[in-house]
């Protein structure tokens, strides 16, 4: 199993998106600064996340919401509630 996660900086509320096969551990990863693109604003918190069967696909979906504005933007319109938590 694959999953797209969005990570919120507990201290700068700012957002991560990301795709990987072991979600508890990668977000081990970013919160022990392990990750380059995240390291300075850990710690984080997984807000939400999907599933899916494979690599592919989830590397596909990661990628559309980090190119695609109008992606990334109905997503967040949906999760709203846990992006401000």
């Amino acid at each position: 199993m694959y999953y797209v996660y969005i990570l919120k900086s507990i201290k700068y509320h700012t957002h991560y998106i990301g795709y990987t096969n072991n979600l508890i551990n990668r977000l081990a990863c970013h919160n022990h600064k392990e990750v380059y693109a995240t390291k300075l604003k850990a710690p984080y918190k997984i807000v939400y996340y999907e599933a899916y069967a494979s690599r592919d696909e989830a590397h596909r979906r990661e990628h559309n919401l980090k190119l695609r504005a109008q992606a990334l933007n109905h997503l967040k319109k949906r999760i709203k509630k846990s992006l401000e938590a």
